[in-house]
Protein backbone atom coordinates (compact mmCIF):
# COMPACT_ATOMS: atom_id res chain seq x y z
CA UNK A 1 0.00 0.00 0.00
CA UNK A 2 1.26 3.73 -0.68
CA UNK A 3 1.57 5.71 2.26
CA UNK A 4 0.34 9.35 1.94
CA UNK A 5 2.73 11.65 4.18
CA UNK A 6 2.12 15.80 3.88
CA UNK A 7 3.83 18.58 5.22
CA UNK A 8 1.58 20.68 7.75
CA UNK A 9 1.29 23.42 5.26
CA UNK A 10 -0.10 20.53 2.81
CA UNK A 11 -2.55 19.01 5.25
CA UNK A 12 -4.42 22.02 6.80
CA UNK A 13 -6.71 22.26 4.10
CA UNK A 14 -8.04 19.44 4.85
CA UNK A 15 -8.41 20.50 8.28
CA UNK A 16 -9.57 23.68 8.43
CA UNK A 17 -13.24 24.63 9.00
CA UNK A 18 -15.34 27.73 7.62
CA UNK A 19 -17.19 29.75 10.13
CA UNK A 20 -20.22 28.31 10.70
CA UNK A 21 -23.55 30.32 9.47
CA UNK A 22 -25.40 32.35 12.03
CA UNK A 23 -28.45 29.72 11.63
CA UNK A 24 -26.30 26.67 12.18
CA UNK A 25 -26.74 25.28 15.61
CA UNK A 26 -25.25 21.82 15.15
CA UNK A 27 -22.25 20.65 17.11
CA UNK A 28 -18.73 21.54 15.71
CA UNK A 29 -15.58 23.73 15.66
CA UNK A 30 -14.83 26.42 13.46
CA UNK A 31 -11.28 27.53 13.97
CA UNK A 32 -8.81 25.18 13.29
CA UNK A 33 -6.43 25.97 16.26
CA UNK A 34 -9.40 24.61 18.52
CA UNK A 35 -10.02 20.53 18.57
CA UNK A 36 -11.09 17.89 20.92
CA UNK A 37 -14.64 19.41 21.26
CA UNK A 38 -16.07 16.68 24.06
CA UNK A 39 -19.03 16.83 26.23
CA UNK A 40 -19.75 14.04 29.13
CA UNK A 41 -22.47 13.77 31.67
CA UNK A 42 -19.95 13.22 34.93
CA UNK A 43 -19.59 9.74 35.93
CA UNK A 44 -21.62 8.05 33.00
CA UNK A 45 -19.35 8.99 30.08
CA UNK A 46 -21.25 6.76 27.65
CA UNK A 47 -24.82 8.59 28.08
CA UNK A 48 -26.37 10.87 26.11
CA UNK A 49 -25.39 14.53 27.07
CA UNK A 50 -28.82 15.14 28.49
CA UNK A 51 -29.11 16.43 32.51
CA UNK A 52 -32.28 16.43 34.92
CA UNK A 53 -33.19 19.95 35.70
CA UNK A 54 -33.18 21.00 39.75
CA UNK A 55 -30.90 17.98 39.93
CA UNK A 56 -27.04 16.95 41.08
CA UNK A 57 -26.33 16.29 37.68
CA UNK A 58 -23.21 17.89 36.26
CA UNK A 59 -22.21 18.16 32.51
CA UNK A 60 -18.64 18.26 31.35
CA UNK A 61 -17.70 20.28 28.27
CA UNK A 62 -14.00 20.23 27.24
CA UNK A 63 -11.59 21.12 24.31
CA UNK A 64 -7.98 22.24 23.26
CA UNK A 65 -6.77 25.42 21.80
CA UNK A 66 -3.34 24.56 19.70
CA UNK A 67 -1.44 27.25 21.24
CA UNK A 68 1.66 28.32 23.77
CA UNK A 69 -0.26 30.92 25.92
CA UNK A 70 -4.18 31.07 27.07
CA UNK A 71 -6.46 32.46 25.70
CA UNK A 72 -9.64 34.73 27.41
CA UNK A 73 -12.34 32.84 26.11
CA UNK A 74 -15.93 33.29 27.10
CA UNK A 75 -19.10 31.37 26.63
CA UNK A 76 -23.16 32.17 26.05
CA UNK A 77 -25.97 29.44 25.97
CA UNK A 78 -28.93 29.51 24.00
CA UNK A 79 -32.44 27.96 24.57
CA UNK A 80 -33.39 25.54 21.91
CA UNK A 81 -36.74 24.67 20.13
CA UNK A 82 -37.38 20.89 19.38
CA UNK A 83 -35.84 20.98 16.16
CA UNK A 84 -32.67 22.91 17.53
CA UNK A 85 -33.67 26.53 16.48
CA UNK A 86 -32.91 29.03 18.45
CA UNK A 87 -36.47 30.00 20.62
CA UNK A 88 -37.75 32.99 21.60
CA UNK A 89 -36.91 33.26 25.22
CA UNK A 90 -35.70 35.89 27.20
CA UNK A 91 -32.43 35.34 28.76
CA UNK A 92 -34.11 35.93 32.37
CA UNK A 93 -36.37 33.67 31.70
CA UNK A 94 -33.89 30.92 31.23
CA UNK A 95 -31.28 31.47 33.69
CA UNK A 96 -30.69 33.91 36.87
CA UNK A 97 -28.10 36.05 35.77
CA UNK A 98 -26.42 37.37 32.52
CA UNK A 99 -26.70 35.15 29.67
CA UNK A 100 -22.56 34.94 29.34
CA UNK A 101 -19.34 34.11 31.07
CA UNK A 102 -15.83 33.61 31.61
CA UNK A 103 -13.79 30.40 31.11
CA UNK A 104 -11.58 30.27 33.79
CA UNK A 105 -10.59 26.69 34.13
CA UNK A 106 -7.59 25.26 31.87
CA UNK A 107 -4.62 23.90 32.08
CA UNK A 108 -1.55 23.59 29.62
CA UNK A 109 -0.19 20.35 28.07
CA UNK A 110 2.62 18.78 29.24
CA UNK A 111 5.18 16.48 27.73
CA UNK A 112 3.51 16.41 24.39
CA UNK A 113 4.95 17.56 21.29
CA UNK A 114 2.44 19.70 20.22
CA UNK A 115 1.79 22.18 22.48
CA UNK A 116 -1.77 23.03 23.54
CA UNK A 117 -4.38 24.68 26.26
CA UNK A 118 -7.04 22.34 27.16
CA UNK A 119 -10.44 24.01 28.74
CA UNK A 120 -13.09 22.80 30.53
CA UNK A 121 -16.54 24.17 31.46
CA UNK A 122 -19.16 22.33 33.89
CA UNK A 123 -22.52 22.87 34.02
CA UNK A 124 -24.84 24.05 35.85
CA UNK A 125 -22.35 26.58 37.88
CA UNK A 126 -22.38 29.93 39.58
CA UNK A 127 -23.20 31.42 36.46
CA UNK A 128 -25.61 28.94 34.64
CA UNK A 129 -28.67 27.98 37.14
CA UNK A 130 -30.95 26.52 34.33
CA UNK A 131 -34.79 27.17 35.16
CA UNK A 132 -36.06 25.71 31.63
CA UNK A 133 -35.93 21.88 30.22
CA UNK A 134 -35.48 21.64 26.70
CA UNK A 135 -32.79 21.73 24.30
CA UNK A 136 -29.52 24.58 24.67
CA UNK A 137 -26.93 25.29 22.39
CA UNK A 138 -23.49 26.49 24.20
CA UNK A 139 -21.13 28.76 22.18
CA UNK A 140 -17.75 29.54 22.98
CA UNK A 141 -16.31 33.25 21.43
CA UNK A 142 -12.78 35.72 22.09
CA UNK A 143 -13.99 37.57 25.10
CA UNK A 144 -13.58 41.08 23.04
CA UNK A 145 -15.37 39.22 20.03
CA UNK A 146 -18.62 37.81 20.39
CA UNK A 147 -19.98 37.31 17.13
CA UNK A 148 -17.07 35.35 16.60
CA UNK A 149 -18.16 31.62 17.02
CA UNK A 150 -15.09 29.62 18.00
CA UNK A 151 -16.74 26.11 18.58
CA UNK A 152 -20.47 25.02 19.93
CA UNK A 153 -22.04 21.70 21.36
CA UNK A 154 -25.34 20.73 22.07
CA UNK A 155 -26.67 19.28 25.21
CA UNK A 156 -30.02 19.03 26.29
CA UNK A 157 -32.10 19.14 30.31
CA UNK A 158 -34.69 17.05 30.63
CA UNK A 159 -37.81 17.38 33.39
CA UNK A 160 -38.11 13.61 33.82
CA UNK A 161 -41.95 14.07 34.09
CA UNK A 162 -43.08 11.35 31.87
CA UNK A 163 -42.00 7.61 31.16
CA UNK A 164 -40.37 6.70 27.92
CA UNK A 165 -39.87 2.76 26.81
CA UNK A 166 -39.91 0.97 23.55
CA UNK A 167 -38.83 -1.61 21.31
CA UNK A 168 -36.52 -2.24 18.46
CA UNK A 169 -36.95 -5.35 16.26
CA UNK A 170 -36.05 -6.45 12.85
CA UNK A 171 -38.81 -7.67 12.09
CA UNK A 172 -40.43 -5.06 10.17
CA UNK A 173 -43.69 -3.78 7.89
CA UNK A 174 -41.31 -3.46 5.27
CA UNK A 175 -39.05 -6.71 5.59
CA UNK A 176 -37.77 -9.24 8.01
CA UNK A 177 -34.61 -9.99 9.39
CA UNK A 178 -33.28 -7.67 6.13
CA UNK A 179 -32.04 -4.17 6.15
CA UNK A 180 -33.88 -2.56 8.73
CA UNK A 181 -34.93 -1.93 12.07
CA UNK A 182 -38.21 -0.92 13.72
CA UNK A 183 -39.11 0.92 16.71
CA UNK A 184 -42.16 0.60 18.85
CA UNK A 185 -42.25 3.44 21.69
CA UNK A 186 -44.64 4.28 24.53
CA UNK A 187 -45.00 7.42 26.39
CA UNK A 188 -46.24 7.15 29.82
CA UNK A 189 -48.85 10.46 31.13
CA UNK A 190 -49.14 9.53 34.53
CA UNK A 191 -47.54 11.95 35.95
CA UNK A 192 -48.19 14.96 34.17
CA UNK A 193 -50.85 14.57 31.97
CA UNK A 194 -51.48 16.20 28.37
CA UNK A 195 -54.27 17.73 26.92
CA UNK A 196 -53.83 17.02 23.66
CA UNK A 197 -50.93 14.97 22.85
CA UNK A 198 -52.00 14.86 18.84
CA UNK A 199 -51.16 18.70 18.98
CA UNK A 200 -48.67 19.53 21.33
CA UNK A 201 -46.14 16.66 22.13
CA UNK A 202 -43.61 15.72 19.53
CA UNK A 203 -41.21 12.96 19.88
CA UNK A 204 -37.69 12.75 18.22
CA UNK A 205 -35.69 9.77 17.59
CA UNK A 206 -31.56 9.74 16.45
CA UNK A 207 -29.54 7.01 15.83
CA UNK A 208 -26.16 6.77 16.93
CA UNK A 209 -25.75 10.79 17.63
CA UNK A 210 -26.30 11.31 13.96
CA UNK A 211 -28.69 14.80 12.54
CA UNK A 212 -28.78 13.80 9.45
CA UNK A 213 -31.53 10.79 9.79
CA UNK A 214 -33.16 11.70 13.39
CA UNK A 215 -37.20 11.89 12.76
CA UNK A 216 -40.19 13.57 14.25
CA UNK A 217 -43.28 12.09 15.23
CA UNK A 218 -46.14 14.26 15.61
CA UNK A 219 -49.06 11.88 16.89
CA UNK A 220 -49.55 8.53 18.28
CA UNK A 221 -50.67 5.53 16.87
CA UNK A 222 -53.35 4.88 19.65
CA UNK A 223 -53.89 5.73 22.72
CA UNK A 224 -54.20 3.09 25.66
CA UNK A 225 -55.13 5.00 28.63
CA UNK A 226 -52.95 7.15 30.09
CA UNK A 227 -49.91 5.54 27.35
CA UNK A 228 -49.52 7.24 23.73
CA UNK A 229 -48.53 4.13 21.49
CA UNK A 230 -46.14 4.89 18.37
CA UNK A 231 -46.36 1.78 16.43
CA UNK A 232 -46.49 0.58 12.81
CA UNK A 233 -45.17 4.18 11.38
CA UNK A 234 -43.12 4.20 8.41
CA UNK A 235 -40.55 7.47 10.23
CA UNK A 236 -39.81 4.21 13.13
CA UNK A 237 -37.86 2.14 10.42
CA UNK A 238 -34.32 3.21 10.05
CA UNK A 239 -31.90 1.52 7.78
CA UNK A 240 -29.72 -0.84 10.43
CA UNK A 241 -26.49 0.37 8.64
CA UNK A 242 -23.13 -1.84 10.17
CA UNK A 243 -20.77 -1.78 13.83
CA UNK A 244 -18.57 0.87 13.71
CA UNK A 245 -14.76 0.35 12.79
CA UNK A 246 -12.62 0.86 15.46
CA UNK A 247 -8.98 2.43 15.53
CA UNK A 248 -6.70 3.79 18.53
CA UNK A 249 -3.93 5.61 18.91
CA UNK A 250 -3.14 5.87 22.00
CA UNK A 251 0.76 4.83 21.89
CA UNK A 252 3.36 7.00 19.45
CA UNK A 253 6.26 4.12 19.20
CA UNK A 254 3.76 1.15 18.88
CA UNK A 255 0.83 0.87 16.56
CA UNK A 256 -2.55 0.27 18.43
CA UNK A 257 -6.05 -1.34 18.00
CA UNK A 258 -6.84 -0.91 13.54
CA UNK A 259 -3.05 1.09 13.27
CA UNK A 260 -1.25 -0.31 10.45
CA UNK A 261 2.07 1.85 11.02
CA UNK A 262 3.65 4.85 12.71
CA UNK A 263 6.12 7.30 11.15
CA UNK A 264 7.32 10.68 12.07
CA UNK A 265 7.50 13.72 9.85
CA UNK A 266 8.12 16.65 11.60
CA UNK A 267 6.74 18.30 13.03
CA UNK A 268 3.91 15.33 13.31
CA UNK A 269 3.43 11.44 14.45
CA UNK A 270 1.57 10.40 11.65
CA UNK A 271 -0.90 7.31 12.08
CA UNK A 272 -1.89 5.31 9.36
CA UNK A 273 -4.80 3.49 10.26
CA UNK A 274 -4.95 -0.40 7.94
CA UNK A 275 -6.55 0.26 4.43
CA UNK A 276 -10.61 0.07 4.72
CA UNK A 277 -12.46 -2.09 2.24
CA UNK A 278 -16.30 -2.27 1.87
CA UNK A 279 -18.30 -4.28 4.22
CA UNK A 280 -21.64 -4.06 2.40
CA UNK A 281 -21.07 -7.72 0.68
CA UNK A 282 -20.03 -9.28 3.25
CA UNK A 283 -21.31 -11.58 6.37
CA UNK A 284 -22.14 -9.47 9.55
CA UNK A 285 -19.60 -9.15 12.21
CA UNK A 286 -20.61 -8.41 15.40
CA UNK A 287 -18.00 -5.92 16.97
CA UNK A 288 -18.94 -4.36 21.10
CA UNK A 289 -18.32 -0.22 20.03
CA UNK A 290 -18.73 3.15 21.39
CA UNK A 291 -21.51 4.02 18.90
CA UNK A 292 -19.70 6.23 17.29
CA UNK A 293 -17.93 7.83 20.21
CA UNK A 294 -14.71 8.82 20.68
CA UNK A 295 -12.38 8.38 24.44
CA UNK A 296 -8.91 10.73 24.46
CA UNK A 297 -6.64 7.78 25.81
CA UNK A 298 -2.76 7.71 26.24
CA UNK A 299 -1.83 4.14 27.41
CA UNK A 300 0.49 5.92 30.06
CA UNK A 301 -1.09 8.72 31.20
CA UNK A 302 -3.95 8.98 34.08
CA UNK A 303 -4.11 12.32 33.16
CA UNK A 304 -4.64 11.76 29.14
CA UNK A 305 -6.42 15.81 29.26
CA UNK A 306 -3.70 16.84 29.38
CA UNK A 307 -0.64 14.59 28.53
CA UNK A 308 -2.09 13.10 25.38
CA UNK A 309 -0.51 14.17 22.26
CA UNK A 310 -1.08 14.97 18.77
CA UNK A 311 -0.56 12.99 15.40
CA UNK A 312 -1.65 13.24 12.04
CA UNK A 313 -4.05 9.84 11.77
CA UNK A 314 -4.27 8.66 8.35
CA UNK A 315 -7.83 6.87 6.76
CA UNK A 316 -8.01 5.00 3.47
CA UNK A 317 -10.96 3.22 2.05
CA UNK A 318 -9.75 1.21 -1.06
CA UNK A 319 -12.70 1.39 -3.14
CA UNK A 320 -14.18 2.10 -6.87
CA UNK A 321 -15.49 6.06 -6.58
CA UNK A 322 -19.05 5.23 -6.08
CA UNK A 323 -20.72 7.11 -8.86
CA UNK A 324 -22.35 10.23 -8.19
CA UNK A 325 -21.32 10.28 -4.81
CA UNK A 326 -18.74 12.12 -1.86
CA UNK A 327 -17.96 9.58 1.09
CA UNK A 328 -17.82 11.25 4.43
CA UNK A 329 -16.13 9.75 8.11
CA UNK A 330 -18.26 9.73 10.43
CA UNK A 331 -18.39 9.81 14.50
CA UNK A 332 -18.33 12.11 16.92
CA UNK A 333 -14.48 13.35 16.21
CA UNK A 334 -16.03 14.79 13.11
CA UNK A 335 -19.17 16.44 15.17
CA UNK A 336 -21.07 14.81 12.71
CA UNK A 337 -20.77 17.16 9.68
CA UNK A 338 -20.69 16.12 6.07
CA UNK A 339 -18.39 19.09 5.24
CA UNK A 340 -15.05 18.85 3.78
CA UNK A 341 -13.33 18.57 6.90
CA UNK A 342 -14.79 15.19 7.00
CA UNK A 343 -14.93 14.77 2.63
CA UNK A 344 -12.51 11.72 1.77
CA UNK A 345 -10.64 12.52 -1.02
CA UNK A 346 -10.28 10.34 -4.16
CA UNK A 347 -6.93 9.47 -5.60
CA UNK A 348 -7.77 7.95 -9.04
CA UNK A 349 -4.09 7.06 -9.61
CA UNK A 350 -3.69 4.77 -6.72
CA UNK A 351 -7.49 4.20 -6.52
CA UNK A 352 -8.16 5.02 -3.34
CA UNK A 353 -10.14 7.16 -1.23
CA UNK A 354 -7.81 8.92 1.77
CA UNK A 355 -8.29 10.85 4.25
CA UNK A 356 -5.96 12.78 6.69
CA UNK A 357 -7.07 14.35 9.95
CA UNK A 358 -5.06 16.12 13.31
CA UNK A 359 -6.43 14.19 16.04
CA UNK A 360 -5.78 14.04 19.84
CA UNK A 361 -4.26 10.17 20.73
CA UNK A 362 -7.31 7.96 22.14
CA UNK A 363 -9.92 5.14 20.79
CA UNK A 364 -12.67 6.35 18.26
CA UNK A 365 -14.71 4.72 16.22
CA UNK A 366 -15.94 5.64 12.89
CA UNK A 367 -17.71 4.68 9.76
CA UNK A 368 -18.00 5.78 5.96
CA UNK A 369 -21.22 7.45 4.65
CA UNK A 370 -22.07 8.35 1.49
CA UNK A 371 -24.19 11.31 0.12
CA UNK A 372 -24.64 12.80 -2.88
CA UNK A 373 -21.76 15.09 -4.82
CA UNK A 374 -22.12 18.61 -2.78
CA UNK A 375 -22.45 19.85 -5.86
CA UNK A 376 -25.54 17.74 -6.90
CA UNK A 377 -26.99 18.78 -3.58
CA UNK A 378 -27.21 22.03 -3.97
CA UNK A 379 -28.77 21.75 -7.50
CA UNK A 380 -31.19 19.76 -6.38
CA UNK A 381 -31.40 20.58 -2.02
CA UNK A 382 -33.78 17.87 -0.52
CA UNK A 383 -33.95 15.80 -3.50
CA UNK A 384 -31.34 13.04 -3.32
CA UNK A 385 -31.26 10.94 -0.18
CA UNK A 386 -34.37 10.18 1.85
CA UNK A 387 -34.79 8.20 4.86
CA UNK A 388 -37.49 8.17 7.26
CA UNK A 389 -39.47 11.33 7.49
CA UNK A 390 -38.77 11.60 3.76
CA UNK A 391 -37.24 15.55 4.31
CA UNK A 392 -34.35 15.13 5.43
CA UNK A 393 -31.01 14.70 3.57
CA UNK A 394 -29.39 11.53 5.35
CA UNK A 395 -26.37 9.87 4.17
CA UNK A 396 -26.72 6.03 3.53
CA UNK A 397 -24.28 3.14 4.86
CA UNK A 398 -25.08 1.26 2.27
CA UNK A 399 -22.42 1.72 -0.39
CA UNK A 400 -19.78 1.04 1.85
CA UNK A 401 -20.50 -0.50 5.05
CA UNK A 402 -24.34 -2.11 4.06
CA UNK A 403 -27.33 -2.64 6.34
CA UNK A 404 -27.46 -5.34 8.83
CA UNK A 405 -30.42 -6.33 10.52
CA UNK A 406 -28.55 -7.52 13.84
CA UNK A 407 -26.73 -4.59 13.83
CA UNK A 408 -26.36 -3.22 17.60
CA UNK A 409 -27.62 0.97 17.70
CA UNK A 410 -28.16 3.10 20.00
CA UNK A 411 -31.73 4.96 19.51
CA UNK A 412 -32.04 7.97 21.42
CA UNK A 413 -35.93 8.78 22.10
CA UNK A 414 -36.83 12.46 23.66
CA UNK A 415 -40.36 13.52 24.43
CA UNK A 416 -40.78 17.23 23.92
CA UNK A 417 -44.41 19.58 24.88
CA UNK A 418 -44.92 22.85 24.31
CA UNK A 419 -48.61 23.70 26.36
CA UNK A 420 -51.17 26.23 24.86
CA UNK A 421 -49.77 29.48 25.63
CA UNK A 422 -46.49 28.74 25.88
CA UNK A 423 -43.41 29.76 23.68
CA UNK A 424 -40.82 27.13 24.29
CA UNK A 425 -40.71 23.28 24.19
CA UNK A 426 -40.65 21.65 27.14
CA UNK A 427 -37.87 18.47 27.19
CA UNK A 428 -40.71 15.85 29.16
CA UNK A 429 -38.56 12.81 29.42
CA UNK A 430 -36.17 10.27 27.05
CA UNK A 431 -35.06 7.09 26.84
CA UNK A 432 -32.11 5.07 25.05
CA UNK A 433 -33.08 2.09 23.38
CA UNK A 434 -30.90 -0.50 21.93
CA UNK A 435 -31.48 -3.15 18.77
CA UNK A 436 -29.96 -6.55 19.38
CA UNK A 437 -30.60 -6.53 23.14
Amino acid sequence: MKKFLWSLSVIVPFICHAQAPTDDTQTGIFNPDFRTLTIEVDGHRLAPPIITLGSSDRLTIGFDRLAEERDYLRYSIYHCNADWRISDMADAEVFDGFNYADIEEYAFSRGTSTHYVHYTITLPNQEFQFNLSGNYLLKVYPEDNPDETLLQVRFMVSENAVGVNGDVTSRTDIGYNDRHQQLDLSVDLNRYPVRDPFNDLHITVAQNGRADNAVVLSHPSRINGNSLVYEHQRELIFPAGNEYRRMETVQMTYPGMGIESIDFTHPYYHHFVATATPRHSKNYLFDSTQHGRFFVREYNSASPDTEADYSVVHFTLDMLPAPGMDIYLDGDFTHRRFDESARMQYDAENGIYHKAMLLKQGAYNYQFLALPRASDRQRTPQKAVFFNNGTTMAASAAEVEGDFYQTVNEYLVAVYYRAPGERYDRLLGYTTLFSGR
